[in-house]
């Protein structure tokens, strides 16, 4: 089972896309007893490296290790054996990568880091997916649902999608899959560059285990209370 689990029916993750460890360690300290779990991600491992992943377990906190890695299975398997090493609880390989891959992580990480395989990124809707695969007519549900039962074949503890097609999976393939949402926005919220957002209670209902929520907190005002409000949300 991996580190990241929690009572509630959809577990909190809060984005810490900054650069340093300083900064990222603020906003977990000002946030710590609202949400436990904390994403590294791009921005703040290639500003930051280990130490990001290191602090926020020393600090107490999960993390949810955002790297998406895609690359052969020898070279993924690899960096799951060490991201698993830091102490993640969850880790991100890109769906697209194949079962053999995806299944190499699953090896390497071990029962105590989780492996989610993103199904279509966030950002992308029906005509820019469509325009990658060189296919116009491409559904975006209809390939997210295809690439869950790709993760599940190779014995991933998850996916990531968006909440659009979290409901579809869930109905797909029950509980063998966790569903994290990420691209989740309060109600009003400014989407950013998320072509496919929701609302925490709505990823809740449509079968999400886990949220992923950044700028909507962290670029509040006040940042407490934004997280107070996604709390309020999903329990509402």
């Amino acid at each position: 089972m991996a580190q990241l689990t929690s009572a509630a029916a959809a577990t909190p993750i809060v984005a810490l896309d900054v650069y340093s460890v300083e900064t990222a360690m603020a906003i977990a300290a000002r946030l710590r007893d609202l949400c436990s779990a904390f994403k590294v991600g791009s921005e703040l491992f290639t500003g930051a490296g280990p130490a990001a992943v290191a602090s926020l377990r020393e600090a107490g906190c999960e993390v949810f290790l955002d790297l998406k890695f895609h690359d052969i299975p020898n070279t993924v398997a690899a960096a799951a054996r060490m991201a698993a090493r830091l102490g993640a609880g969850l880790l991100t390989v890109h769906a697209v990568g194949g079962e053999a891959m995806i299944r190499a992580a699953v090896d390497a990480a071990g029962p105590d880091c989780g492996v989610l395989a993103v199904t279509v990124l966030t950002s992308l809707d029906a005509q820019s997916l469509g325009q990658t695969w060189g296919r116009p007519a491409l559904d975006v549900r209809d390939e997210a649902v295809r690439l869950a039962g790709l993760a599940r074949d190779a014995g991933a503890f998850g996916v990531v999608c968006s909440g659009q097609e979290a409901a579809e999976i869930r109905a797909a393939h029950g509980e063998a899959l966790k569903i994290l949402v990420p691209g989740v926005r309060l109600a009003g919220g400014t989407v950013h560059d998320q072509a496919r957002v929701v609302t925490p209670s709505a990823a809740a209902r449509a079968g999400a285990s886990y949220l992923v929520i950044g700028r909507a907190v962290t670029a509040a005002p006040d940042p407490r209370a934004a997280m107070r409000a996604v709390l309020a949300d999903l329990a509402g």
